[in-house]
């Protein structure tokens, strides 16, 4: 597995991470079984996966007390990323980035990873009641007092990275990207590339939809957060089809899948990306590690770009209460 490091941080990790919060939380009534799911981390890693990202909200802390159970014995092999931000982990009850908060969600994460150390601590969404120089102060602290090694931030717009990036680095952003979801490209990565903060794209698969996998027919359990998603109503799954037809026909060239072909894609976009796409099957990793050895030449991306400037993508990412909270 190559490596990237992210941005002018140092922070070196392999070059697609595992996103692991569907291993325990958001796609269902039943989340997957624990052992399985320690079994995958371990397999992660015995295929070169360095990067690993999970949250307190993911669960709330099932997901962190997974990884910790799985990845205590490989800790000096891995890099953790977790999250801060919701009160009590619970998304759902507003934002709490006060800087108490921040210092209680951390010594507890530590204990949860069985970790005396977090490589990656990101803000998981911006807290308008917080001045975000209060947050990015905070974490600076923990850095000194050697709990945590890097700052990131999630979703946040970028007047506000800039004013956190100036009390403590921001070593990465978190947020959406994808080939259906474009919007970074407007402001966002010329911003990352100018202060030297990596990218960590989620929903690299757009959810599982670049895969190819669902049809306008694809209905969702109540419990799978997919279910309250515009982007996820009939009407737009099949209207969106034309995206995967687009990855499809790129994969028959490459003797490649769609989902590999989308990774690709953004893997070529700038050398200081990594996706994280998340899976809780070891056919799909497998899959998805393959896109790393996917050659995409400047006439591929070419054709893809121009191809998707002619589809309109139907259905809002997030319902307007979840949109709310992002590019603050």
């Amino acid at each position: 597995m190559n490596k990237r490091r992210l941005g002018k941080s140092g922070l070196e990790v392999s070059a697609l991470g595992l996103g692991c919060m569907g291993m325990s939380y958001a796609y269902g009534a039943t989340p997957p079984d624990k052992k399985e799911m320690v079994k995958l981390l371990h397999q992660a890693v015995e295929r070169g996966v360095t990067f690993f990202d999970t949250a307190e909200a993911y669960g709330p802390f099932a997901n962190e007390e997974l990884l910790g159970e799985a990845l205590a014995p490989k800790r000096r092999q891995v890099v953790i990323a977790t999250k801060f931000g919701f009160p009590g982990g619970k998304a759902n009850e507003g934002l709490d980035s006060n800087p108490t908060n921040i210092r209680s969600v951390t010594e507890a994460a530590l204990k949860r990873l069985k970790t005396d150390f977090i490589d990656l601590l990101y803000q998981h969404r911006v807290d308008p009641k917080v001045p975000i120089e209060d947050v990015a102060g905070t974490v600076k602290d923990l850095i000194r007092e050697g709990k945590v090694r890097h700052f990131g931030m999630s979703e946040a717009g970028v007047a506000t990275i800039r004013r956190a990036h100036a009390v403590q680095p921001v070593t990465a952003l978190q947020s959406e990207y994808s080939l259906w979801w474009r919007e970074p490209e407007k402001e966002t990565l010329a911003v990352l590339e100018e202060l030297g903060i990596g990218f960590v794209p989620f929903s690299p698969l757009g959810r599982g939809f670049l895969t190819g996998k669902m049809g306008a027919d694809t209905t969702f359990d109540s419990k799978d957060f997919r279910s309250s998603l515009p982007r996820f109503a009939p009407e737009a799954l099949k209207a969106n089809q034309a995206l995967v037809e687009l990855l499809a026909r790129m994969a028959a060239k490459k003797q490649a899948t769609p989902a590999q072909v989308a990774l690709a894609w953004l893997l070529a976009q700038k050398p200081w990306i990594v996706p994280i796409p998340g899976t809780t099957k070891l056919t799909r990793l497998e899959e998805n590690l393959g896109a790393t050895r996917i050659e995409l030449s400047a006439a591929d991306l070419s054709e893809i770009d121009r191809a998707a400037a002619a589809i309109t993508v139907l259905g809002a990412r997030y319902p307007e209460r979840l949109q709310q909270t992002v590019g603050r």
